[in-house]
């Protein structure tokens, strides 16, 4: 059946068996994981290189300098604003739903807190914008740093549109490389189902349903607040830059059913910057709009920060007045970016702001652990969406994107 053959079906079809295997065979989670790490490895493996080459082949080709540095810019002014009300979203819901009251504190796992504990403590802020510019790029591709590769794939176009017709060959070269690339993702892109199937049925297989029963309410009012931010915050900017949420939204529903069973956006990185580059956005927008939006456009993250903060002041009770919460939002502003692309990052932060506030006990992070993993799918989905959004809104504001060939691909009708 044609049916069949269609890849977010087989999605689909990968995450129910997934859920099935999970809590049938329970010890079939350790297995699962690997071929979850598997399928984000094969995909991880390419993203560096893509990355680069869009960065390089978009500036370069464009020859434009001051229209680069106007979208980064512009990028993080839209980061800043748009991320910081995702804090105040997070944190006002929490205010309103209260997911931490009455919960009763018992047997608390703490086996996995130290790691974290001590990975904030060893965090310096300060050095965060300083280990933007590797001390050796290619340490940066092999770890897969995008901040850096980013920075390094700038300073390169650069340099290389500064050799005027000898840049042309090369590249040339590079877009042949690029399309190669690219080939590579399509064939990954193939065993997505099994990758979502691990990835749903490690998470059901280890956690079980149990715990969702347990911090019921603080993951409904996670998937809540990041669904209202989506069709209601993402969608009044769309409706500001006159396009379609909802068609965006259809267009990339492998990738976010994809998203949704390995929860790591990172699996779909690349497939977002070709399908945002087939619907008419220009290269160097998505090229830098994109990996830098990873880093500092994570607005699922952001949300679960702030609704973890008052979820944990709420389970020890204890009261936070206005202005200490106006510094929690103060504080998370800024850890929240500095531990980008740390793994482990969302416990991270939680622990800087819990050390910094010295009013939350920060051992109540061991309640979160267990369900940590079900409410990643949500902040991966939302975080992937308002990157999507974000490099169509920049491409717009600049002018950088072709219209019709948008309405066509995007909104399936001609001009």
């Amino acid at each position: 059946m044609k049916f069949f053959k269609v890849l977010y079906v087989q999605v689909i079809i990968g995450i129910v068996l997934g859920v099935l295997v999970g809590y049938l065979f329970p010890s079939f989670a350790p297995t699962a994981k690997l071929i979850s790490e598997t399928f984000i490895n094969m995909i991880k493996m390419v993203i560096a290189p893509i990355i680069f080459l869009t960065i390089v082949l978009g500036i370069s080709g464009s020859g434009d300098l001051k229209k680069a540095g106007r979208v980064g810019g512009k990028g993080l002014i839209y980061f800043e604003l748009v991320t910081t009300f995702a804090l105040m979203i997070g944190m006002v819901v929490a205010n309103i739903i209260k997911p931490g009251e009455g919960l009763p504190i018992t047997s608390m796992p703490t086996e996995n807190l130290e790691k974290y504990t001590s990975a904030a403590h060893d965090m310096k802020w300060g050095e965060f914008f300083s280990h933007i510019i590797p001390s050796n790029i290619f340490d940066a591709f092999a770890k897969g740093d995008l901040l850096q590769i980013l920075f390094f794939g700038v300073i390169f176009s650069i340099a290389l549109n500064k050799l005027g017709e000898g840049g042309k060959r090369l590249i040339s070269t590079f877009e042949s490389i690029n399309k190669v690339l690219f080939n590579i993702i399509h064939i990954v892109m193939r065993l997505s189902p099994i990758g979502a199937f691990g990835g749903m049925a490690f998470t059901i297989g280890k956690f079980g349903f149990a715990t969702l029963l347990l911090l019921g309410k603080l993951i409904l009012t996670t998937y809540l607040t990041c669904l209202f931010f989506i069709f209601v915050v993402l969608n009044l900017i769309a409706k500001y830059y006159g396009f379609s949420l909802w068609k965006l939204l259809v267009y990339i529903k492998e990738e976010l059913l994809i998203v949704f069973g390995a929860s790591s956006s990172e699996a779909v990185l690349p497939n977002i910057m070709e399908k945002l580059e087939k619907a008419g956005c220009d290269k160097s927008v998505v090229g830098l709009i994109i990996p830098t939006g990873y880093s500092f456009n994570l607005d699922g993250t952001t949300i679960y920060l702030s609704i973890a903060t008052i979820f944990l002041a709420q389970v020890f009770n204890v009261p936070l007045t206005i202005y200490q919460q106006l510094t929690i939002l103060g504080i998370l502003l800024i850890t929240s970016k500095g531990a980008a692309g740390v793994t482990g990052s969302g416990f991270i932060v939680l622990t800087s702001t819990l050390t910094i506030l010295k009013v939350i006990p920060v051992e109540g992070l061991a309640l979160l652990i267990g369900v940590d993993r079900f409410m990643s799918e949500s902040r991966a989905i939302t975080n992937m969406i308002g990157n999507t959004v974000a490099a169509v809104v920049i491409a717009k504001s600049e002018k950088a994107i072709d219209e019709n060939q948008y309405r066509q691909i995007v909104e399936g009708r001609n001009s």
